[in-house]
């Protein structure tokens, strides 16, 4: 069987600094990617994402993203920068290459894969937590006369024009898909929202919000929310009259206890106070044609699209070794073990920029296992 000091799983932001960060520290680890290249769920990506960090704070350790791809860098460009960084790293990235269980061994971890068994001392999960969409089993579902689709499967707003469509989710892809369909020529555009969300503004006074949260979270704990809340109440208007009040919990709960990040406004603040964008309630169930809302009411759609989320699917990977949340993530992500030599990073929700976070944590578990005892 194949032997190796560490295997990192995943080939994305987080398993790459990963693996950077390791072999700066003098230990090569081997990069299993299950598709064909770095980064590669970033290009299934619909055609319109732009980073919503700046350049600045989104690069990988060690290696700036290019001043030519801007201060917010398109999703090409992002995938380009993650190949062009494995390559000037020298890491060894297997592409294709899926893996499929982890088991304890006697000397570390033996990796079950679609090429075969590997072993390792250590092992470094960086598969991400956007692996599996989730549709939630909405009562009617599968009698809905129109059409639906996971946002996963959105591309662009070409098949939605002259249609009605309703958005299900208020997070950061939903909120950008209502707008994208509406400016690509639906006839409609709403969005169902369950839990008002948290905003940002995308920039205040033409510093990025995420160096302002940067700032803001060196504060303690208790000044966090305040002062954030006194940044959205200075830079966003009410839109409770429109059926988008603010969040009773502030962003460090919300990140704490849901898991949710907040929502750096690249245009639904203007959609949503023009009317453009309309705001509904959450989804209760569907009725052939219908779509059934918590309040309630009801719409009829021509189409729907799912923001609703995925799951992390490491049940099948490692859920056999008792290092799983009930929610499906691991017990411990981004700084400790979660059992001797089996590390996680990149399962855990950031309050200001998940790739700066996950840069961080890479350096951090790459210098823990540097130092341990050969």
């Amino acid at each position: 069987m194949e032997r190796h000091d560490v295997i990192v799983v995943g080939g994305g932001a987080g398993g790459l600094a990963a693996a950077s960060s390791l072999r700066r520290a003098g230990l090569p680890a081997l990069v299993l990617e299950a598709e064909s290249e770095p980064g590669a769920s970033w290009r299934r990506r619909y055609d319109r994402v732009r980073l919503h960090t700046p350049r600045g704070l989104s690069s990988l350790p060690g290696a700036p993203i290019p001043r030519r791809y801007g201060r917010w860098v398109a999703r090409e460009d992002l995938v380009t920068y993650f190949t062009g960084f494995a390559a000037s790293e020298q890491l060894e990235v297997r592409t294709g290459v899926r893996v499929e269980r982890i088991d304890a061994a006697e000397h570390g971890w033996r990796l079950t894969t679609t090429a075969g068994p590997l072993a390792a001392q250590t092992v470094i999960v960086a598969s991400g937590d956007c692996i599996h969409p989730r549709v939630p089993d909405w009562p009617g579902l599968e009698g809905f006369t129109g059409k639906l689709i996971h946002s996963s499967q959105y591309r662009n707003p070409a098949p939605f024009r002259g249609m009605d469509v309703l958005v299900v989710g208020a997070g950061n892809s939903g909120s950008e898909i209502a707008c994208d369909v509406l400016e690509g020529g639906a006839t409609r555009s709403r969005l169902s929202v369950r839990t008002p969300p948290q905003i940002l503004p995308r920039t205040i006074a033409g510093v990025p919000v995420q160096r302002v949260m940067l700032g803001v979270s060196r504060m303690p704990d208790r000044y966090f929310d305040r002062v954030v809340r006194t940044i959205q109440r200075l830079t966003l208007p009410d839109l409770e009259a429109k059926g988008l009040p603010r969040p009773q919990m502030g962003i460090r709960d919300s990140v704490a206890l849901t898991g949710t990040v907040p929502i750096v406004d690249v245009g639904i603040i203007d959609a949503v106070r023009a009317g453009r964008v309309g705001i509904v309630a959450a989804v209760a169930g569907f009725d052939g044609p219908e779509v059934l809302l918590a309040d309630g009411s009801r719409v009829a759609p021509d189409a729907v699209i799912a923001a609703t989320g995925f799951r992390a699917g490491l049940d099948e990977m490692v859920g056999h070794l008792d290092v799983l949340r009930p929610d499906g993530k691991p017990i411990h992500s981004n700084g400790e073990p979660a059992a001797s030599g089996l590390w996680f990073i990149g399962f855990r929700s950031a309050k200001v920029s998940q790739l700066h976070q996950l840069g961080r944590a890479a350096r951090s578990v790459a210098s823990q296992i540097a130092r341990r005892p050969v």
